[in-house]
């Protein structure tokens, strides 16, 4: 049985035509919807408390236990505005299921997919309005998260969990087209440790990656690539996306899962590589070996994959060991059918033959 929100509208919802200016330019992240979904749970009651209220501030406790010990987790997913006015979400259970996964690693309740996908269709129901119209790449971005609220300080499980939902529009990732990126490779950082929380998407992981992104822009890279494995010297992710590699034999390679996140984007690419031809891949893959493949191009195509982007072509690597371009420095072949494959799915403009769509008006 479907869980019902209470729906509080708010009685100061932004002007239209203020509304209408934000969405001219939206950027990502910088205004967010009039609305916000909130639900409680503790031990004894469970998941209780199922509103859409007004966007308001958040009130915790100075000893709340996400403040100290940063119990919490959070998701990211978009909502599409087809050519019919209808309103999509793209994948929406892979979602749940990833959350429920980092759930279980913070040891936080879990929330059942079903609820969930509900919990964010009834705030897009809500904010129907902000979502972008039709044309161009504006949609929607709707940011689930968990948090711990119970006050005390002392190493162990919270009692006291809120699960809340808001959103913002947002615009073109490449409003001036599909441009490639330099990955500077981080010796000196990694993102997560064989049994760490690389797997699960929260807020420390975050937190940690801002310094190694400093790093990546003094040596005049947008993004950081880091290495995991014992040894330190395999292929992890790029920042917060996954990281493709196409080969000359028609191999479409990915780091294997355990320490890196199990990316909605990346499982849709994985999917797709048939039809354009490629065989997919997941496996370990050496930095000695992405070295010696772009130089002597074996290593034809690279790319990121994640929500925001959907697909960022990289087009040069660079560390304190080496600098190496990818191909011919210029985004592939490959990757830009990718994207384009993906973007046409979320907007309508291809069928849906793997029913990834999630209608919600």
């Amino acid at each position: 049985m479907t869980v019902q929100f209470q729906v509080r509208p708010t009685d100061r919802p932004t002007p239209p035509q203020t509304r209408e200016e934000i969405l001219t330019d939206p950027g990502f992240g910088r205004y967010f919807t009039d609305h916000m979904v909130t639900v409680a749970w503790t031990p004894d009651a469970g998941w209780h408390d199922h509103q859409v209220t007004a966007l308001a501030p958040i009130t915790l406790h100075p000893g709340a236990a996400v403040l100290h010990y940063a119990q919490e987790i959070l998701e990211g997913l978009k909502a599409f505005r087809h050519a019919d006015g209808s309103v999509w979400l793209f994948r929406p259970t892979l979602n749940a299921r990833r959350f429920a996964a980092s759930s279980r690693r913070l040891v936080l309740p879990e929330l059942d997919e079903e609820t969930f996908v509900e919990s964010v269709a009834a705030l897009v129901r809500a904010d129907e309005a902000w979502v972008p119209g039709y044309g161009g790449e504006q949609s929607l971005y709707l940011r689930p998260f968990m948090y711990a609220t119970e006050a005390f300080l002392g190493v162990r499980p919270a009692r006291q969990v809120t699960y809340s939902v808001i959103a913002c529009p947002a615009g073109a990732y490449f409003p001036g087209g599909v441009t490639g990126v330099t990955l500077w490779i981080s010796t000196r950082y990694s993102r997560a440790a064989i049994g760490g929380t690389g797997s699960a998407k929260c807020g420390g992981n975050y937190a940690a990656s801002l310094d190694p992104q400093r790093e990546a822009l003094e040596h005049g890279c947008e993004q950081v690539l880091y290495l995991g494995g014992e040894q330190r010297r395999d292929i992890d992710e790029s920042g917060t996306m996954n990281v493709f590699f196409v080969t000359a034999d028609q191999e479409l390679l990915t780091p294997s899962l355990g320490t890196i996140l199990d990316g909605v984007t990346r499982d849709s690419v994985l999917t797709l590589a048939a039809t354009h031809g490629l065989k997919p891949v997941e496996r370990s893959i050496s930095l000695d070996e992405l070295r010696a493949g772009l130089a002597d191009g074996t290593v034809t195509e690279a790319f990121a994959a994640g929500t925001a982007a959907v697909i960022t072509p990289i087009v040069g690597f660079k560390s304190e060991e080496f600098t190496a371009s990818v191909g011919d420095g210029e985004p592939g072949t490959y990757t830009r059918q990718f994207r384009e494959h993906l973007l046409d799915i979320q907007y309508g403009r291809a069928e849906d033959t793997h029913g990834w769509m999630h209608r919600v008006l």
